[in-house]
């Protein structure tokens, strides 16, 4: 087998392996599932975002999940598939990021290790704020391809496909979605500047803008407006210069170090041209151009899209190809040699060992004394890391007591006991048994009831699919809900009751319910960690 055929079996190898490794697991209820189920369930009925519920990020999200949903049914381990397929996506963006950008096989194939362990390997369900990554790399992708391409005809063709997925992406989310389109810009700027040829750079951005007129025009009539958030009242726009600069000054520090490190590379560099030769070096300048433009889009997305807090870890890949990429030539270092492939992916391992090293402490570490006074062998008290701290054993907050059921969504999906046993009773009650075109508002993170339980989603375009208070819906849909209370709207009510996070689901619903419903039950809901909360049953008063 030739070289570059291996070289290229590897890496794929190498996506498809961290990829598909969720679906040999057994997963505890994550926190926010909620919402990618109900999103991705809506589309599957043939929901449409703002015409049929409203939401303040853009419907691309849910598509991949929603068009698994179809073919392999609603199952929340589905989401599970449809992630291992955006996974396998995201890695041969970034290969073909790193290809078209000439970067040596043998760092290339590492950079594609290091993506995967750092950045996909945390991923293994479908989320907003990895999703746009995914679209947006791909956008890139094809702009690069453009850039390089050799025939106009194919240029054209990938700047089309470059300015379609930056809409995706746009459209899947507005912080991280701008910042691509930013960048792309910034890469044919560059080459519009240095070729005095400035159509690429006008097809790239009229595309855009035509795919984002015609969805704005076809959704404007669903009071899009209104949801969309631009930064417009009473959406948070979440850009605050102050707060970039407090977390960049504050912490960063890798992407501080890389910066540092790439400025000192640049300087070595002009030691044998001019800053003017080096300008004209076109594939060194857009390597260096991209590769600050990833390095500031993670610091201003540690900001605007803080959860989860790793979710700007791409930075890693990208500024450590680049790094090695020079130093490699100044160092005069054999690449092709295969223990310096081996030497990288030994350093990435090492480097990267937390995430991997989670999972097999969970199974074969054993963490004697943990929270609890221990006492040695002459009776003195043992203190140490594990258990300075002391705390209540809570046998439904550690996930290693979970169980699985035999409820149709939750194969392979691990809750409390205490939260399956609660929704056995709420099965077995008579309203459900008895009552036919139930009204049902599900305000909890059982999203997934909509498929267990007879009763189907409101279409209603002021009805929000998010319901916490100031990010996912406002005072308006508050007082909507608050007046449905208050006249008996609903013949069934979930809440989720969890009172250290601020207002993940209204305590003004909450208060209401209690003053003009009926509270029947009461159980855990599926949180592990120190913010617990509990799922109460609301029927009408007799």
């Amino acid at each position: 087998m030739k070289t570059n055929t291996l070289q290229r079996s590897l890496e794929v190898l190498i996506i498809i392996a961290f990829a598909i490794f969720p679906l040999f697991i057994t997963f505890p209820y994550r926190a926010y599932l909620y919402l990618s189920w109900e999103g991705a369930y809506r589309l599957s009925e043939g929901q449409m975002p703002f015409r049929d519920f409203g939401l303040p990020l853009g419907g691309m999200y849910w598509v991949i999940p929603a068009i698994f949903f179809k073919i392999l049914g609603p199952q929340l381990i589905t989401l599970v598939k449809a992630q291992v397929f955006i996974n396998i996506l995201s890695g041969l963006a970034v290969r073909s990021i790193l290809k078209t950008l000439s970067v040596s096989p043998s760092i290339r194939i590492a950079g594609v290790f290091l993506y995967c362990l750092s950045f996909s390997f945390q991923n293994f369900w479908p989320w907003y704020n990895h999703t746009v990554i995914v679209y947006g790399f791909i956008g890139v992708a094809f702009v690069l391809k453009s850039i390089f391409g050799k025939t106009n005809s194919l240029q054209w063709l990938f700047l089309i496909l470059g300015s379609l997925f930056t809409f995706f992406s746009l459209f899947t989310k507005q912080d991280g979605g701008g910042l691509i389109f930013i960048l792309c810009c910034s890469l044919l700027i560059y080459c519009c500047w240095l070729e005095r040829r400035w159509l690429p750079l006008g097809i790239y951005i009229g595309t855009a803008v035509l795919f984002i007129g015609i969805a704005v025009l076809v959704l404007y009539k669903y009071n899009f407006a209104y949801w969309f958030n631009y930064g417009q009242s009473p959406h948070n726009a979440r850009i605050s210069y102050s707060d970039i600069t407090n977390d960049f000054l504050n912490g960063s520090i890798w992407i501080k170090f890389y910066f540092f490190i790439i400025l000192l590379l640049v300087m070595v560099k002009l030691k044998n041209q001019t800053w003017k030769n080096l300008l004209k070096d076109k594939e060194y300048m857009l390597f260096f151009l991209f590769t600050a433009g990833i390095l500031c889009m993670a610091t201003i997305l540690q900001v605007t899209s803080y959860i989860p807090s790793m979710g700007n870890m791409f930075f890693h890949t990208f500024a450590f190809v680049f790094i090695f990429q020079q130093l490699t030539f100044y160092l005069n270092i054999n690449i092709k040699k295969g223990i310096f492939i081996v030497f990288l992916f030994v350093g990435i391992s090492l480097w990267w060992s937390q995430l991997p090293w989670k999972y097999v402490e969970r199974l074969f570490i054993e963490r004697k004394n943990e929270g609890v006074v221990a006492l040695s062998a002459s009776g003195e008290n043992l203190v140490g890391m594990h258990n300075f701290i002391l705390r209540e054993k809570d046998d439904e907050g550690n996930q290693g007591n979970w169980v699985t059921s035999d409820l149709y969504s939750l194969k392979k999906i691990k809750l409390p006991q205490s939260t399956l046993d609660g929704i056995k009773r709420l099965m077995s009650t008579d309203i459900l048994k008895l009552r036919k075109n139930l009204k049902v508002l599900n305000m909890s993170e059982l999203t997934f009831l909509a498929k267990e339980l007879p009763y189907s989603l409101e279409k209603n375009s002021a009805a929000p699919l998010w319901h916490h208070l100031g990010v996912g819906m406002f005072n308006n849909q508050l007082h909507m809900y608050e007046e449905r209370i208050r006249n008996n709207y609903y013949d069934l009510v979930l809440f989720e009751y969890i009172p250290e996070l601020n207002n993940f689901f209204p305590f003004a619903v909450r208060d209401a319910l209690k003053a003009y419903y009926q509270q029947v039950d009461v159980f855990d809901a599926p949180r592990s960690g120190n913010r617990p909360g509990t799922i109460e049953v609301y029927i009408k008063k007799p």
